[in-house]
């Protein structure tokens, strides 16, 4: 599906790229958004009163509404610009948990988060006092929705969750989620790194309070994300990083903060980055998130069924298109999955192996590791052929 759109694959044509929860390749558009802008329209934003600047700046801002369409927030106020997921959840971290939470306050996480999702609310909890709990999963890999309700209670004051597992696919019903938080006060955060790649997510629909997501996995370029942050919470804020173009004066005694979002963005900015990140949202929007989720989700059940028929690979987590999406971890007997990655490697077939920054999670499986593949809007049956013909060559070779 629009291969020809990615120049990549052009370039390298024997190239089968599996590895889009990592990054995804770029579309032409992308490209040539940040080729434009170095050679036409290079300038810094919010500061220069001659055109090029002007142009850059308009340009800049034009893609904070685009991303406010894409997830339907109310005001383009409520979307941050930052350097990806990382930075995202990072800021509300620093910038409202370590005000608004104290000693006794409980953050509920899950097991099946990304290291990004973990460590900046153990990081938090070091300095507030609060205490930080994981949701279990079930035996069928599924967010343990019962266990997650039971452990709700007053003291609940964020539930920060994923979208979409990275590792395992699952997808977390985000309406029980936060119809199940709404009724003990707590704000709910969601980290859709992987998911907006996959599914149209709409923040007020959901009711959510803050979100995160980055460019690169949604065919945009490195160097940008977004923190989407629900406009009366705002003023919860406190800036956490200072410099310029976050303030409004600055005196040798105090300083007077910019207006939201721009408070939370000091410094230069990945002016082209964001500009790419614009480009990517048209694109999608072009080919049309609906017309891509049903691309993903056929490939999803043939991957499924094509992995299944291979009696040598164990597929962990969920196993049906119903509650999992385009990502797919398994197991080859007897193989270690650093191994069964390398050897694909050889054959231009680009998987991820590891523990994929799910440590928590691969300790609850029992697992060391495993083989993860993850589809993106140009996979294809043949990069599904070509992954099991591979995978059927490297168990013979270790028999």
């Amino acid at each position: 599906m629009l291969k020809n759109r990615f120049p990549i694959f052009t370039n390298k044509p024997q190239l089968c790229f599996l590895d889009n929860a990592s990054t995804t390749q770029k579309p032409d558009v992308v490209i040539d958004a940040l080729k434009n802008f170095y050679e036409n329209g290079n300038a810094n934003v919010h500061r220069g009163l001659y055109a090029l600047s002007e142009n850059a700046t308009e340009n800049y801002e034009g893609v904070r509404e685009k991303v406010r369409a894409f997830l339907n927030a109310k005001e383009s106020s409520e979307i941050i610009f930052t350097h990806g997921t990382t930075e995202a959840l990072n800021l509300v971290a620093n910038s409202w948990a370590t005000s608004n939470l104290k000693a006794g306050d409980e953050i509920l996480l899950s097991v099946l988060e990304h290291h990004s999702n973990i460590v900046p609310w153990q990081l938090c909890a070091k300095k507030t006092g609060a205490k930080v709990l994981f949701t279990p999963i079930n035996e069928n890999c599924d967010l343990d929705y019962e266990a997650f309700e039971k452990m709700l209670s007053s003291k609940t004051k964020l539930v920060g969750l994923t979208g979409l597992s990275n590792t395992l696919g699952t997808l977390v019903n985000f309406e029980r989620i936060v119809k199940s938080a709404r009724k003990v006060g707590a704000k709910v955060l969601m980290d859709a790194a992987q998911l907006v790649a996959h599914k149209k997510v709409d923040v007020q629909n959901l009711d959510l309070d803050f979100l995160a997501f980055s460019s690169h996995k949604l065919y945009g370029p490195m160097g940008a994300g977004v923190l989407y942050v629900k406009a009366e919470l705002l003023e919860q804020f406190e800036p956490w990083m200072g410099g310029g173009g976050m303030i409004r004066e600055v005196h040798e005694s105090h300083s007077e903060w910019n207006d939201s979002p721009w408070k939370f963005e000091a410094g230069t900015p990945s002016v082209a980055d964001v500009l790419g990140l614009g480009a990517a949202l048209d694109f999608l929007n072009e080919v049309g998130m609906e017309k891509l989720e049903e691309h993903e989700k056929k490939l999803f059940a043939e991957a499924l069924e094509k992995l299944g028929q291979l009696p040598f690979v164990k597929i962990l987590g969920p196993q049906t298109p119903e509650n999992h999406c385009a990502v797919i971890s398994f197991t080859v007997d007897g193989i270690h999955p650093h191994d069964v990655s390398g050897l694909l490697g050889e054959d231009e077939i680009c998987v991820r192996a590891g523990h994929h920054c799910t440590m928590p999670l691969m300790k609850n499986l029992k697992v060391a590791g495993t083989t993860r593949i993850s589809l993106g809007l140009y996979n294809d049956s043949e990069d599904l052929d070509k992954l099991c013909t591979a995978l059927e060559k490297i168990h013979k070779r270790f028999q």
